[in-house]
C-alpha cells in the first residue's frame, strides 16, 4: 500500500469515527429534567417570592412555564401553564375577579384553568402546587 493511499484511508476512519460526536453536539434533544424534589414534584420558586404579591411566575421551570397563585400559608394552591391556549400570550391573574385573563384577545379561565369566556375553546394545562419547606413545588396534574 502506498503511504498516499494509507494515510487516505486513516483520515477517513478518524472522520468517520468522530462523526456521531459531532452529530450528537449539534443535536438540539436533551434528556428529561431530574426530578430536585421526591415523586415528581419541580421546585418553581421560593414561598418568600409567592407570598410578595400573591403570585409566582415562573416562566423556565423543569414543567415549562407554571403561574402559582396563592399564599404559602394556604392549602390549596392554584398552578397553570400561563400560556393562553388560543394565541400564546401570558394570561394575567385578576385576583380580585378569581380568574385568568389572556391580554392578546380577551379570552379567560377560572381559577380551575377551565375557559369561562372565548376566544379560546381549550383549558389552560394545571398542576399540583404546595409548599415544601420554603419551595413552592408542582407537579402536573
Amino acid at each position: 500500500m502506498k503511504r498516499r493511499d494509507f494515510i487516505y484511508w486513516v483520515g477517513l476512519g478518524w472522520l468517520a469515527s468522530s462523526l456521531p460526536v459531532a452529530i450528537a453536539a449539534c443535536s438540539s434533544q436533551t434528556t428529561a429534567p431530574k426530578s430536585s424534589a421526591s415523586g415528581g414534584w419541580q421546585t418553581v420558586g421560593t414561598s418568600a417570592e409567592l407570598d410578595q404579591t400573591g403570585q409566582l411566575l415562573a416562566k423556565n421551570s423543569p414543567v415549562g412555564p407554571v403561574l402559582v397563585v396563592g399564599k404559602s400559608t394556604d392549602t390549596n394552591l392554584t398552578a397553570v401553564n400561563p400560556t393562553c391556549t388560543h394565541a400564546g400570550c401570558t394570561v394575567a391573574w385578576q385576583a380580585q375577579a378569581k380568574k385568568f385573563s389572556c391580554p392578546c384577545h380577551g379570552s379567560e379561565y377560572g381559577i380551575d384553568g377551565k375557559v369561562q369566556r372565548g376566544p379560546a375553546t381549550t383549558a389552560l394545562k394545571t398542576y399540583a402546587a404546595k409548599i415544601e419547606r420554603n419551595s413552592v413545588v408542582v407537579k402536573p396534574a
